[in-house]
C-alpha cells in the first residue's frame, strides 16, 4: 500500500476529485486546507523579498500499489496549470491500515466502498 500526498491550489481541487472519482477502485480521499510555501518567493509589493505562506489543499490517498502510478498521473493532469505553485505529489510507503468499524487490516481496510458493495451483492 502506498499513499499519494499531493498539494494542489485551492482553485484546481473540484477538477482534481471529479478526475479521481472516475478511477475504478478509487478507495477516497482526506482533503486538507493548509497553508506554506516552496521553493518560489512571493514579492510583495513595496517590500523587498517576503515570505508569505499561500493557501494550498493537501489530498491523502491510501491505495494498493497497483494504482499508484494512475493516481499519481491523474491527479498532475488535473491539478496542472503551468504556473508556478501548481504543486507538488509525493508516493509514501503506508505499513499498515487498520479500519476502525470493522478491524480489516491493510488492503481490506482500504478497499471501495463501490467493491464493497459488489462483494455484498
Amino acid at each position: 500500500m502506498k499513499e499519494v500526498r499531493a498539494y494542489i491550489q485551492p482553485f484546481r481541487l473540484s477538477k482534481v476529485t471529479h478526475a479521481l472519482q472516475q478511477i475504478a477502485g478509487f478507495p477516497g480521499m482526506s482533503v486538507i486546507e493548509i497553508q506554506g510555501f516552496g521553493r518560489g518567493k512571493v514579492r510583495v509589493p513595496g517590500d523587498k523579498v517576503v515570505r508569505e505562506f499561500v493557501p494550498k489543499m493537501r489530498l491523502e490517498i491510501v491505495v494498493k500499489d497497483d494504482l499508484v502510478e494512475e493516481v499519481v498521473r491523474t491527479i498532475e493532469k488535473a491539478a496542472h496549470t503551468g504556473n508556478p505553485g501548481d504543486g507538488v505529489i509525493f508516493v509514501l510507503t503506508v505499513e499498515q491500515a487498520v479500519r476502525i468499524r470493522t478491524g480489516e487490516k491493510d488492503i481490506a481496510a482500504i478497499r471501495s466502498l463501490k467493491n464493497e458493495k459488489k462483494e455484498e451483492g
